[in-house]
């Protein structure tokens, strides 16, 4: 029998072009009831090398999703990781990192740290001042601000134009400052002012006639006094500025101070050039509390203490690691749960995805397994065949015409003409709207194999 003539007896029964060259690894979908019949027909080694594809296919699946969640938790671990390292930094470096302050005469300081996350204070003195000495003490708790200390200081000073002239101290809330004047010229205008903070003080500092960015603000001619009381305890600047002719002004800088109840302290030491380190009990409230002396007569009374922290390492390695670990767990925990609803969704189905199949057979070199008519005509010859025209000699292929018109018919349904190619192998062998299921189903050239990017319909004029 002619080979076309064989092609159109064989459309009826296969009509797809997975039929006419069919794969022999391929795999065929049957009903249900053939399906069964199949089964207790097959051979039990054909049998036994299903199963062991589909297990080899399904340990396959299984190792994807196990990398997947491995990368995923590998990822999650990065994370927070990263951020338990951040907050430790940020801990030591940031919140309890080393200081240096400056404290006036007879002040005192509490630093009260978290016993959770601090083990021990450090202070050192930076500057050796003669006399008496800072103390650092210890307490348990915050101690009482019950101890008022009075102390004066008289200050000669020598304002040229645009000059200005500041002292610091440190003050506890219910302190008092009075500060007594007296400016050399009448005609001179002298501001006086008392600034909470460093970031207020810079304010005045850059516009001297505003009021409105210290604590008090005077315009100071003769003599006078001003008297301003502490509400918060803070760092203070005393001030004075000139924008007139040079001027000389005397103050007497009177204080009444508040100071901490120190009775009860357990831990004493004063700072000489050694420095003294106190050590904070776990979760007992401990407070360190620095004194410094009263003013001394041709001495500095300012003290520079350098304060640094000792970090407790076991709440950083193991409390925040313990709440790195927690989160991981947590992220595993989510990531099993999901692998169990993906196992009970697998033996629902049948543990196997459903065999479908494909509309077109992979490429196979045994040309005697292909049952198709192009089979018997030479790879040149059938290349040419492919055109919707047939040869390019314009010569008929086949013994007749219904030979001939079986070669314009679609080799997929054999009802429409081939009136479309694939890019970019150029192949004609389906009509528009079989390339088109084709191009979406496999995106292959069912001639040649070659990845298919458009499919062009041919258009006959």
């Amino acid at each position: 029998m002619h080979p076309l003539i064989h092609s159109s007896y064989s459309r009826t029964t296969r009509p797809f072009l997975s039929t006419i060259m069919p794969d022999p690894h391929s795999t065929t979908v049957l009903p249900p009831e053939e399906t069964a019949s199949a089964s207790s027909q097959a051979p039990p080694g054909r049998s036994r090398e299903a199963e062991r594809v589909r297990g080899t296919s399904s340990r396959g699946i299984w190792s994807i999703g196990d990398s997947s969640v491995r990368d995923e938790t590998c990822s999650c671990f990065a994370v927070v990781f990263s951020f338990w390292l951040f907050v430790s930094m940020t801990m030591i470096l940031g919140v309890y990192g080393s200081m240096t302050i400056m404290l006036g005469p007879e002040s005192s300081i509490v630093f009260q740290p978290s016993s959770v996350f601090v083990k021990s204070v450090k202070v050192e003195n930076l500057v050796a001042n003669p006399g008496p000495r800072a103390i650092l003490y210890g307490t348990y708790g915050d101690p009482p601000l019950d101890v008022v200390s009075s102390w004066g200081e008289t200050l000669n000073v020598s304002l040229p134009t645009g000059a200005e002239k500041e002292w610091k101290i440190y003050l506890n809330r219910g302190s008092v400052i009075n500060i007594s004047y007296h400016v050399s010229s009448k005609s001179s205008s002298v501001f006086l002012i008392v600034a909470q903070g460093k970031e207020a003080f810079t304010r005045w500092l850059e516009n001297p006639t505003e009021p409105n960015t210290t604590l008090s603000w005077n315009v100071i001619q003769g003599s006078g006094m001003i008297t301003q009381e502490i509400f918060w305890s803070s760092s203070y600047y005393v001030a004075l500025g000139n924008l007139d002719e040079d001027v000389e002004v005397a103050l007497n800088l009177s204080v009444s101070s508040s100071l901490h109840n120190t009775t009860n302290a357990y831990y004493k030491c004063a700072l000489t050039s050694s420095p003294c380190t106190l050590d904070i009990c776990f979760l007992d409230g401990s407070a360190a509390v620095l004194v410094t002396p009263g003013p001394q007569q041709n001495a500095s009374n300012e003290w520079y203490i350098k304060l640094s922290y000792g970090p407790r390492w076991v709440t950083y390695i193991f409390g925040i690691g313990g709440l790195t670990l927690l989160v991981f767990w947590t992220f595993n925990l989510l990531n099993n749960l999901q692998s169990a609803h993906v196992d009970r969704a697998v033996v629902i189905t049948g543990g196997t995805e459903p065999q479908r199949a494909p509309l077109l057979s992979h490429k196979d070199d045994d040309l005697s397994s292909w049952g198709s008519s192009y089979d018997s005509l030479p790879q040149d010859e059938e290349d040419l065949d492919f055109l919707p025209g047939g040869p390019i000699d314009g010569k008929l292929s086949g013994d007749g015409e219904t030979s001939n018109n079986t070669r314009r018919l679609c080799a997929i349904c054999f009802d429409a003409p081939r009136d479309c190619f694939f890019l970019p192998c150029g192949h004609c062998v389906a009509c528009f709207a079989c390339g088109t299921r084709i191009a979406e189903a496999s995106g292959t050239c069912p001639v040649c194999r070659r990845n298919m990017k458009k499919v062009r319909k041919i258009f006959n004029v």
